[in-house]
């Protein structure tokens, strides 16, 4: 692919240049605001991070704040032009794919001449990830920018030829979509290999290394048997609540699902909430302390600390006797047949968040076996998962390079850098890349907001 003949220098601050033949209009001059009227037969209609807008019960219902009740909201029509006003900066940006109504914090926009809206959506996009969106930051809360329909409005926009829109969004249809098939390959394989990581801990953790030991029934159903060798006991025979306040001068740490307690300069990049100003009451942390998200143990957020620091005060955090080493408690503690007992005992169903509390938690079963066996299955585990991590590393970096030339090949598209024009665009189904995890694994503590609309 190649770019077009002739190009004129862009006063577009995050465009260079631009086709020659392309027109430059203000916002304003693009789409207009509507305020439609809302019916109590409208569904809610959400748009999220990835640019998809569609009915809140075609992607998930949960995680939502709701302290709007509906007061305010408008009527969206399918096709129209939808951007959040406080997360348009993260490419909350797209055309609705369906009639419904919309939280007032979206600025629904409708195409005043010949526009297609869905190569805006895309432009707009990119608009975003280029920075220049939260350049124009006018919001209160840092990780947000106030894009409203004036500050829209008021920006210079590229017009290619209206036929020409279509064959850009034509083109980026197909070419998206192929990088999505080979995306979603690879996060396939990683899913299965992940799948299989945490079926052989669990096994290891409640079944030992030895094929052929004798085994017996736990009294629990969700260990099911454990070796004949092994004790169990209740949590409070080897753990007791810890709660030391006013350690503000130590590091702040979190519990993420995926990774267990982590200092927060660790996953800087994974936050969205700003945290508490005054940390007197958040709760000191040690080496071999287990601690839990009361509100999201029952998910997996949960894991034995290496690291001294502070957790959010909504934390459970809990010192633990020598009976178990460290590191066999990581495991143990964060595998399945543990997180189905937190689960069961958690209060609250429906909703993304369950408490859980000492009283109940604090009779939860855990298998014993010995200190050898405990080490020996850690020596396992350890040299298997980091076969195991090498391989998602690495198509997890596979991965990355593809989403890097789906964008680029965006960008130099919708901005034209490329001439798409006598591209024959092939017979091909649209494929969507899998996005199961963005919503349901929330990587986030028990101090932090669910998502806003």
């Amino acid at each position: 692919m190649s770019g077009y003949e002739n190009y004129t220098l862009s006063p577009v601050p995050w465009i260079k240049q631009m086709p020659e033949h392309w027109g430059l209009v203000r916002g304003k001059n693009l789409y207009q605001k509507m305020q439609r009227p809302t019916s109590d037969t409208d569904e809610v209609v959400t748009c999220f991070r990835d640019g998809t807008v569609t009915l809140r019960k075609n992607r998930r219902t949960t995680g939502f704040t709701e302290s709007l009740k509906e007061i305010g909201y408008q009527g969206i029509r399918k096709g129209d032009l939808v951007i959040h006003v406080m997360d348009a900066f993260a490419g909350s940006i797209g055309v609705s794919d369906s009639d419904g109504k919309g939280t007032p914090v979206y600025s629904v926009c409708q195409a005043k001449g010949n526009s297609n809206n869905q190569y805006y959506a895309l432009l707009l996009r990119e608009m975003a990830r280029s920075g220049y969106i939260q350049s124009l930051y006018r919001g209160i809360r840092e990780r947000s920018s106030d894009f409203r329909f004036e500050v829209f409005a008021a920006q210079f926009y590229p017009v290619p030829p209206r036929e020409e829109q279509d064959q850009i969004v034509r083109f980026l249809d197909w070419k998206v979509s192929s990088i999505n098939k080979l995306i979603n390959i690879k996060k396939k394989e990683i899913k299965a290999i992940d799948a299989l990581k945490r079926s052989t801990v669990s096994h290891a953790i409640t079944r030992g290394l030895t094929a052929d030991a004798p085994m017996k029934y736990s009294g629990v159903k969700w260990l099911g048997d454990i070796p004949q060798r092994w004790y169990t006991v209740p949590l409070y025979a080897i753990a007791q609540v810890k709660s030391i306040n006013n350690c503000i001068d130590l590091p702040l740490m979190s519990v993420y699902l995926d990774a267990g307690v982590v200092p927060f300069v660790e996953r800087e990049e994974k936050r969205t909430n700003a945290t508490s100003k005054d940390l007197t009451n958040y709760q000191r942390v040690d080496p071999g302390d287990f601690v839990l998200n009361n509100q999201q143990a029952w998910r997996g957020s949960v894991g034995v600390s290496f690291h001294s620091g502070i957790v959010s005060p909504a934390y459970i955090v809990l010192s633990l006797n020598n009976t178990l080493d460290s590191h066999y408690a990581s495991y143990l503690f964060r595998s399945r047949c543990m997180v189905d007992q937190y689960l069961v005992i958690s209060r609250g169903v429906g909703s993304i968040q369950r408490n859980l509390y000492w009283s109940a938690l604090k009779r939860v079963v855990v298998p014993i076996p010995s200190k050898k066996e405990q080490m020996e299955i850690v020596e396992y585990l350890d040299g298997l998962n980091n076969k195991f991590d090498a391989t998602i590393k690495k198509l997890t970096e596979e991965v990355a390079v593809l989403e890097e030339y789906k964008n680029k090949i965006i960008a130099d598209t919708v901005t034209g850098k490329i001439d798409v024009r006598g591209i024959e665009i092939p017979e091909y189904e649209f494929v969507d890349e899998d996005n199961d995890n963005v919503d349901e694994n929330l990587e986030q503590g028990a101090d932090e907001p669910p998502e806003e609309e």
